[in-house]
């Protein structure tokens, strides 16, 4: 359990300020992560990045011949757009900046978004996904990123160390991921900060086969075995994944996730390694300890790298950062000189005039931003269990950081804004604030819905309602990718949409329209409890999540039903 924190919600905030200044030496804070002090001359940018808790992944990994920057989220938690395209900027040195991170939805939308902007700006950017874990799915471009990240981020690193642009800096990124399968085990549950149960639990005298990095259970459980039988487990599974092109020189990592003892794993490693040779591998440069924890999970997991010349080349090279540091000859001194990070080109954007219509919608959103808010803090914690059956359990601490970062959003432009910019400003925060694949979704959908009401207007009726809301779920439609019984958020929120829509049309009123059909949400929220999930972190965990709701759904349907209770009082509820 996680016992050194004040406020939970800004565990991974203060943590990072401890780290930097432990490490100011060689490294410098920028608003969403941290970025290398440079030396020598200028070179490919290779920015690592994904949620908190995962120490010594991700900000652990900077510095010479390693990451050139790393971008932080929250506890389990894709970090937002604003912050990846923070970091990248600060990162660039005119040659082109390499976004990697692991395969996780949300991780896959903030990234891109920021690639899209920062190559619109003139950067060229490019993106190397991990996808090592062999337990999570039998296809290779949908597994998840999890040890394997590390071998992915060092060989990039030192490549670009070594002065390849970046045409071929990414190549060996994608050469080395194609080369990389990981399996691991879980012996307990890891522990959110503040929280008073884990995760998930391992049935006593077993081990979670299978598990993922954010806390996500194993695919089964397994009676606990011996660690010779451990490893020829670890050692058996994955060699039968080896690629195609598999050569005997092999780059070996045995990780710890947060609580297994080095004793342990040096034990294990004892019986791994000569299982290796024994099998006709040449081990080069093994790693042994933790490189991609996971908060306090007891548990290990075996990467191999499978090497080519050129990748072992990279794998044995030098590397210099606070959690790794491997040297054959003396590293080049650090340029300690003040440097200037860019974090953002945009200039904060000026209020825009508002007609007094839309002031006075914008009374309302407010008000249902209050609601909402309210609403997600009272079931933060069931919002978080819902999710850690098979998930990662941050979903309601999530939807509460998003949701209180919209609300002081919207608290500061009262009086001044009109509905559609209060909406767009707040979803703009929300994204930030959250993170994640909840964060960048409502982010999105608030922007979308603030678009679809002009703040001219002098008169707002049930067709602007409607245009609103239909843009909301577009938006969320368009950039998540799913449909309805995918289990996720949508299957609640499309058949309010359709209802609302349809009430508005025969002529109902706002409220009594708004109040049924979020009626029909709450009805589909819960009966997302009979779905598996096909998309999102949850889809290799689908019968573990037979009888429970979704999450995402369960908060839609919260948000509706609060949102209703205030158009009923609202001063503006008969338009």
């Amino acid at each position: 359990m996680t016992k050194i924190f004040n406020d939970p919600s800004e565990f991974s905030d203060d943590q990072l300020a401890g780290f930097i200044d432990l490490y100011a030496d060689r490294l410098r804070q920028v608003p969403g992560g941290v970025v290398a002090l440079r030396s020598g001359g200028p070179q490919v940018a290779v920015v690592v990045g994904g949620g908190s808790g995962h120490y010594p992944a991700f900000a652990g990994l900077v510095g010479p011949g390693f990451a050139s920057g790393a971008v932080v989220g929250n506890i389990f938690t894709s970090p937002s757009a604003a912050q990846v395209y923070s970091v990248a900027k600060a990162a660039d040195q005119g040659r082109g900046v390499i976004l990697t991170f692991g395969n996780y939805a949300g991780d896959n939308m903030n990234f891109g978004i920021a690639a899209r902007q920062l190559n619109e700006e003139g950067i060229d950017t490019r993106i190397v996904v991990v996808t090592d874990d062999i337990a999570s799915a039998p296809e290779e471009d949908k597994r998840r990123g999890i040890a394997g990240d590390f071998t992915v981020f060092k060989t990039m690193g030192a490549a670009a160390a070594a002065g390849l642009d970046i045409n071929d800096v990414e190549r060996v990124g994608r050469a080395a991921n194609a080369s990389t399968r990981t399996l691991g085990v879980a012996f307990s549950g890891c522990t959110m900060p503040g929280a008073r149960e884990p995760l998930f639990t391992v049935p006593a005298g077993h081990l979670g086969l299978g598990l993922g990095i954010h806390g996500e259970p194993g695919i089964r459980d397994e009676p606990l075995p011996t660690a010779s039988e451990l490893a020829q487990v670890l050692v058996s599974a994955v060699l039968e994944q080896a690629p195609d092109t598999a050569g005997n020189r092999i780059g070996v990592i045995l990780n710890g996730l947060g609580t297994t003892k080095y004793e342990e794993l040096f034990l294990l490693w004892g019986v791994i390694a000569p299982t290796l040779r024994e099998r006709g591998f040449e081990i080069v440069d093994p790693e042994v300890g933790e490189l991609v924890t996971s908060l306090d999970m007891g548990g290990c997991s075996l990467t191999i790298l499978w090497l080519t010349e050129e990748l072992e080349t990279y794998w044995s090279a030098d590397a210099y950062t606070p959690a790794y540091r491997k040297q054959r000859e003396p590293l080049r001194t650090l340029d300690t000189s003040p440097q200037d990070f860019v974090a953002d080109s945009v200039d904060p954007e000026r209020v825009p005039e508002a007609s007094e219509a839309a002031r006075e919608l914008a009374e309302t959103v407010l008000a249902g931003a209050r609601t909402a808010c309210a609403t997600l803090q009272e079931h933060e914690n069931e919002l978080g269990a819902i999710d850690a059956v098979a998930g990662d359990g941050d979903h309601g601490r999530g939807m509460v950081k998003g949701a209180s970062a919209a609300l002081q959003t919207a608290e500061g432009l009262a009086d001044a804004a009109g509905a559609g910019w209060m909406l767009r400003a707040a979803g703009r925060a929300w994204a930030a604030r959250a993170g994640g694949t909840s964060g960048v979704l409502w982010g999105a959908a608030l922007e979308a819905a603030g678009r679809a009401l002009s703040d001219d207007t002098e008169r707002f009726g049930p067709e602007d309602l409607e245009q609103a809301i239909s843009s909301f779920t577009r938006a969320i439609e368009e950039l998540g990718g799913a449909s309805v019984g995918d289990k996720t958020l949508l299957d609640a929120l499309v058949p309010f949409t359709t209802e609302l829509s349809s009430s508005l049309q025969r002529g109902t009123a706002a409220p009594d329209a708004w109040r049924a059909a979020a009626e029909i949400a709450a009805r589909q929220a819960a009966a997302t409890s009979e779905l598996a999930p096909k998309v999102g972190r949850a889809r290799p965990l689908a019968e573990k999540s037979l009888g429970t709701p979704d999450a995402g759904a369960t908060s839609m349907a919260l948000i509706l039903a609060a949102i209703g209770r205030t158009l009923e009082f609202s001063p503006t509820s008969e338009q």
